[in-house]
């Protein structure tokens, strides 16, 4: 039962240190952007990314 109880308290402990790494950072005057919903970070990439998996050989 140990087990549950560490695990229920880790994410408090990851929230309370991205709020004060967010103070820190601001306090030193960074400034967050805010992002539309929907835009991705990642540049187009030119090609097909389809992968095949198996063995299997086309048939001629």
């Amino acid at each position: 039962m140990a087990s549950k109880k560490k695990q229920a308290d880790v994410p408090m402990e990851t929230s309370a240190t991205i709020a004060k790494q967010m103070e820190e950072f601001l306090a030193r005057g960074g400034q967050i952007e805010q992002i539309d919903q929907g835009v991705s970070g990642q540049t187009n990439f030119k090609g097909s990314r389809h992968i095949t998996l198996g063995n299997s050989k086309p048939k001629a």
